[in-house]
């Protein structure tokens, strides 16, 4: 009996311990953040941009880029994933300016020349401050926000505290915990994550129409997630399927192009469904 104690007892300090490391290390399992040095000098060929330097309540420095087109349709905010910095993720603003809409993107904290200590309520309230200073400039109903993964729990929560024109999550989850339990399903989660990011939730208070893209693909972030999500609203989301899509490849595809195209062109007006088949009810005869 002492022997089946004592290994009872070595399991569950066994799993305190890995819970504690879990605890103080997701930062780097989660992150994986590129820095540039402060003199680096952003390019991108075609394409005119210009470079801000936000400066935070708590002292942090927000850095971003603004890609700009002459008369634009809307300006687009921008939110990536989890890794390297906007020097790479900026290729991708050549998806909306090709369509006539400004871009901005900027990198979370400890992200290329972003500054400051990260947690999930300094982000958001970064994000927030961001997208303040686009509505000094631009009215709400001109603003689109994108969330690329990790950035489409953010996205989702700056959607639901204002009134931008579009949401638009590109592979997004259903809550941060929800993936990382598909990893570890044994570990306390629910207690220990510092960013549960719980998109489902937020969803909810989104009044925009909410646009999903996702990929049948995707190992990451399964499918069924955003199949989950657009049930959250139904009568506001549109869930757009990218048949062999993975999660860092929907670029690559051409259908993911023209349901960009088709979600930021499309007015989102309500349809006049007078004389179709709306309502029209299967008989239960067989």
């Amino acid at each position: 009996m002492a022997y089946w104690i004592s290994i009872l007892v070595f399991i569950l300090i066994v799993y305190v311990v890995v819970s504690v490391l879990l605890y103080y290390l997701q930062d780097y399992i989660l992150f994986k953040p590129e820095k540039l040095p402060k003199d680096f000098q952003f390019y991108y060929e075609h394409q005119v941009t210009e470079e801000y330097h936000l400066e935070t309540r708590d002292g942090a420095i927000i850095n971003g880029l603004h890609f700009k087109v002459d008369n634009p349709q809307g300006i687009v905010l921008y939110l990536k994933g989890n890794s390297k910095s906007i020097k790479g993720w900026g290729k991708f603003a050549v998806d909306f300016t090709r369509h006539n809409f400004d871009v901005v993107m900027v990198d979370y904290r400890g992200f290329g020349k972003s500054t400051g200590r990260r947690s999930q309520k300094a982000i958001k309230n970064d994000l927030q401050y961001v997208y303040n200073k686009m509505r000094e400039r631009i009215d709400e109903k001109h603003i689109i926000i994108y969330g690329r993964s990790l950035g489409s729990g953010f996205a989702a929560k700056l959607a639901s505290m204002n009134n931008p024109a579009k949401l638009i999550l590109d592979a997004p989850y259903y809550s941060l915990k929800k993936v990382t339990a598909r990893y570890m399903p044994f570990m306390p989660f629910s207690i220990i994550m510092k960013y549960p990011l719980p998109t489902y939730k937020w969803l909810k208070y989104v009044n925009c129409p909410i646009h999903i893209i996702h990929g049948t693909d995707d190992k990451l972030i399964p499918y069924k997630t955003s199949v989950k999500l657009s049930q959250i609203k139904p009568k506001r989301t549109r869930l757009y399927t990218v048949i062999g899509g993975g999660h860092k490849n929907l670029n690559n595809f051409e259908s993911y192009h023209k349901m960009l195209h088709e979600i930021l062109i499309s007015k989102d007006e309500k349809q006049n469904l007078e004389g179709s088949s709306y309502q029209v009810v299967h008989s239960s005869k067989k």
